[in-house]
C-alpha cells in the first residue's frame, strides 16, 4: 500500500513538473519571438527608412564599423570559449561566457543601429572574384544573423532555466550558427573597411 502511494506521489510530480517546463517552454518561445520581432524590425525598419539628415561635427561614424567588428571579434571569442568550457562539463564557466557573449552581441547591436541610423550604407567597391566572395559571405551572414537571433534567446532562456534536453537540442545548432555569424561579421567589416 505504502509503495503504490509512493508511486503514485511521484507519477503526480512528475506530470506537475512536465506541466510547468512546457507552460515555462511556452513563455521561451513567446519572448524570443517577441524580442525577434523587435530586432529584426528595427534593423529592417533602419535599411528601409530614411534615416537621420542632419549634420554630426566631429564625430567619426566610421569608427561605429569599426566596433561592430570589435565587438563580434568579442562574441567569437566568448562562443568559442564557451564551446571549450561545455564540452569539459563546467557549466559554470559555460555560462560566464554565454553571459559575456549576449553582452558583446548587445553592444554591437547598439553600435550597428546607431551607425545604419546616422549614415548611409557603405557599398562594397571591389570587383571580380572578391565581390563574389564578398557577396556570398554578407548575404549568409545577414540570412542567419536574423535567424540566431530567436535561437539564441531560447537556447539563453532553455540554459538559464534548467531545461538540460531541450537546450542542448537548439544549442547544438544555435552555437555553430552564431559563431559563423560573429566570425563572418569580421570579415565582411575587413573586406567593407577601405570603401568607408
Amino acid at each position: 500500500m505504502i509503495d503504490e502511494r509512493q508511486r503514485r506521489i511521484e507519477q503526480l510530480t512528475t506530470q506537475k513538473q512536465t506541466a510547468d517546463s512546457s507552460a515555462s517552454d511556452k513563455q521561451n518561445v513567446w519572448i524570443a519571438v517577441i524580442i525577434t520581432i523587435i530586432v529584426n524590425g528595427l534593423i529592417a525598419y533602419l535599411i528601409f527608412a530614411e534615416g537621420f539628415t542632419g549634420h554630426i561635427d566631429h564625430f567619426d561614424l566610421t569608427v561605429l564599423p569599426m566596433l561592430n567588428a570589435i565587438f563580434n571579434s568579442f562574441t567569437t571569442v566568448f562562443l568559442a570559449m564557451a564551446l571549450y568550457f561545455i564540452l569539459r562539463k563546467n557549466i559554470k564557466a559555460h555560462r560566464r561566457f554565454i553571459y559575456a557573449a549576449f553582452i558583446s552581441t548587445s553592444l554591437f547591436l547598439m553600435t550597428y543601429v546607431t551607425y545604419h541610423y546616422l549614415a548611409e550604407s557603405t557599398s562594397y567597391g571591389g570587383t571580380g572574384i572578391l565581390a563574389g566572395i564578398y557577396y556570398f559571405i554578407l548575404i549568409t551572414h545577414i540570412i542567419l544573423a536574423a535567424m540566431i537571433v530567436p535561437l539564441a534567446i531560447l537556447s539563453f532562456l532553455r540554459g538559464v532555466r534548467n531545461q538540460v534536453e531541450k537546450h542542448k537540442k537548439i544549442a547544438r545548432w544555435t552555437m555553430p550558427l552564431w559563431l559563423y555569424v560573429s566570425i563572418t561579421g569580421v570579415i565582411v567589416y575587413l573586406m567593407i573597411s577601405p570603401y568607408y
